[in-house]
Formats: C-alpha cells, sequence, structure tokens
C-alpha cells in the first residue's frame, strides 16, 4: 500500500523534502493541497510540480532523474530552419497565454483525457496575471500554430507544455524561448520527465540531486515578475534564426 503525505492547507509553503519522493511511480512526492499561486510557486521553487488527472487529488511530483533542457545548446538547427523556409510566421511572447495552455490541453494522439484539466487552466492563468507564468506564442498571421508556456521562479523557468498546430510551431516556440532565456542570463528550463519528444529535441536527463542544487541557486536569484511581452523584440524570428546543429 502506498502511503503519501498529505499536505497542509494552513501552510502553502511547506512540502515533504523532495528527496523522500518514492521510487515507484518515480518521483510521487505528496498529495492534496490546492493550486494557489502561493502554494505553486513554493512547490517550483522546491523542484516539485502538480502533475494529475480527472477525477484524482492533486498529486505533486518530484522525479529522479529530471529532465531539463540547457538554454546554451538549444537552437535552431538546420533541419528546422529548412522546414520554417518561406513560412511567414511570426513569435510572440505573453500575448495569448490563455489560448496557448487551452491549445495544449486539447486532446492528441488519438487519446481523450489530458493532465491539464480546467482547475489547472484556471490556476496557470492566475499565475500569469500575477506575471509568474509565461507563454511564447507562433503566428501564421492572426492564426496561433505553435507555443509554450510554464513558470518563472526567480532565474529558473519550469517549462509545463508546448503544442503544434503546424509542424514546426512548437520547436520554434521553444527555441525562441530558449534564445530569450538565453540572452537573460538563464541557463536552465525545467522538462520535468524525459520522453522521446524532449529527449529528440535535446534535453537531458540529471540526478534529481544535481537538479536540487541548481534550482535553489537560481530561484534565489533576482527573476522578472510582470508582462514578458516588452522582450518581444529580444525574441528570434524565422528569418533570423541562427543556424547550429
Amino acid at each position: 500500500m502506498i502511503r503519501l503525505p498529505e499536505l497542509d492547507s494552513a501552510a502553502p509553503e511547506r512540502f515533504p523534502d523532495p528527496r523522500t519522493a518514492l521510487r515507484e511511480p518515480n518521483g510521487l512526492l505528496a498529495f492534496g493541497g490546492d493550486l494557489s499561486p502561493a502554494r505553486l510557486l513554493a512547490a517550483y521553487g522546491q523542484g516539485i510540480f502538480p502533475w494529475y488527472g480527472e477525477q484524482e487529488p492533486i498529486l505533486w511530483w518530484s522525479p529522479d532523474p529530471r529532465c531539463v533542457f540547457r538554454t546554451e545548446a538549444l537552437r535552431i538547427n538546420r533541419s528546422l530552419r529548412r522546414q520554417l523556409h518561406g513560412k511567414p510566421w511570426r513569435v510572440s511572447v505573453d500575448r495569448a497565454f490563455e489560448a496557448v495552455i487551452r491549445a495544449c490541453a486539447a486532446p492528441r494522439d488519438g487519446h481523450a483525457g489530458t493532465w491539464i484539466v480546467p482547475e489547472m487552466i484556471e490556476a496557470y492563468v492566475a499565475l500569469h496575471r500575477l506575471g509568474h507564468a509565461h507563454s511564447v506564442e507562433v503566428w501564421d498571421g492572426a492564426r496561433l500554430v505553435g507555443g509554450v508556456y510554464g513558470v518563472a521562479v526567480g532565474q529558473l523557468f519550469g517549462g509545463e507544455s508546448m503544442f503544434s498546430a503546424e509542424s514546426g510551431g512548437s520547436k520554434l516556440a521553444l527555441a525562441a524561448l530558449a534564445d530569450l532565456l538565453r540572452r537573460w542570463g538563464w541557463p536552465l528550463i525545467d522538462a520535468q520527465v524525459a520522453n522521446a519528444h524532449t529527449l529528440g529535441l535535446g534535453a537531458k536527463e540529471i540526478p534529481r540531486e544535481r537538479y536540487l542544487h541548481e534550482a535553489a541557486r537560481l530561484t534565489a536569484l533576482p527573476g522578472r515578475v510582470g508582462s514578458w511581452a516588452d522582450a518581444e523584440a529580444l525574441l528570434l524570428q524565422p528569418g533570423a534564426a541562427p543556424t547550429v546543429d
């Protein structure tokens, strides 16, 4: 029988030590609590994130190993540049956060369900309005064709999900996000749990202990709370993207 700690509803900042998370299922740490801004920010700051499905309690995770992107290594390569050639796409930031998260929540690959349940959407939209959650969008005219969103705590960016309505849309959004963070000196995008897609994009797995050490350092640094829309001019655009293999 699995016995998990239940979070204290009166102490949103208090979580069990991530190192006490279960080995199977990998990283399951606690249940309960809520998705208030205070609790979510405290969780990300401690290397913890929520992940659960419909009809389930809120579950909190800190897996070992941890999947991350290094912003210095995440650049557009020749194959993606060729794929984008001739597309009149443009990239923006924090212009359509709710549209991006809803697109990420839409069923895909023949699966009807999603872990981005309505309460999650509401919680992350609230974080966005407070200046802690951000999105990068890819547009074809007025049509949203790709995007990525996540949470910033200090100088750590916790990537949550991305989507493509056209091939290459999510890759461009992720590359643009990494380009922006790299310009600011932010070295890391947390991708949480590895899968074939993220590993194919260049993500790496590192031991949880190493991740927690880096996360503690980065979240203690001064961040950028508020809208990132003013940074839009810094974002790489398809026609100006660097060609790096």
